[in-house]
């Protein structure tokens, strides 16, 4: 009767259960006690009890803590543009966008105050979310081409949902009451509505 050997390689790294959210944790503690330029991979990855190996097999870079769900954020746009009814219009097609979005990061919303936190705090990391928001227009903008919308017309719902988004979420992580995301977002449009006469 044969037997099957199985070898440990010395050089193979451990699987690490959830070693992603141990190293944003981390990460978001240090850059929040210390600040982000202060911070190195080599402490993230000794805070949560990693290797810096391991780091970069999850994240590029320390920026990348903040920003690794920006892909996600976009698909979700994107679908929701492209799933709204083909009656709606192109900002209802956007508002029913941002209120999905509104929706995710709601359930994510001292992450999102702690992300906050360190980008404000930082020019380059400012820098790098206006791109991504630049970059989200730019998505949904095509997207709305997608439905048939003329150029003009999806560049400027676009556009003007990542500015709604923006206000919203300023008054989100400002309110003392704590209102739900996906409402700021809405009345953040009706006042675009309101103030455009439309």
């Amino acid at each position: 009767m044969s037997h099957t050997v199985i070898k440990y390689d010395r050089g193979m790294g451990r699987w690490e259960p959830n070693a992603r959210g141990r190293l944003e944790l981390a990460a978001m503690s240090l850059y929040l006690e210390h600040g982000f330029e202060q911070t190195t991979v080599a402490e993230i990855a000794k805070r949560a009890g990693l290797s810096e190996r391991t780091f970069f097999r999850h994240f590029a870079d320390k920026r990348e803590v903040l920003f690794w769900g920006s892909e996600a954020l976009k698909e979700l746009l994107v679908s929701s543009v492209a799933s709204a009814p083909d009656s709606a219009t192109p900002i209802a097609a956007i508002a029913a966008a941002l209120e999905s979005a509104g929706a995710l990061l709601q359930e994510r919303r001292e992450r999102a105050l702690q992300r906050q936190a360190v980008i404000s705090a930082n020019a380059e990391l400012q820098e790098r979310e206006l791109i991504k928001l630049a970059a989200l227009a730019s998505a949904m903008a095509e997207a709305l081409r997608q439905r048939g919308v003329n150029d003009l017309a999806a560049t400027l719902a676009a556009e003007a949902g990542i500015v709604v988004f923006k206000v919203a979420f300023e008054r989100w992580i400002n309110e003392a009451n704590q209102r739900d995301f996906p409402h700021l977002i809405r009345e953040s449009l009706a006042e675009l509505k309101d103030v455009s006469g439309g």
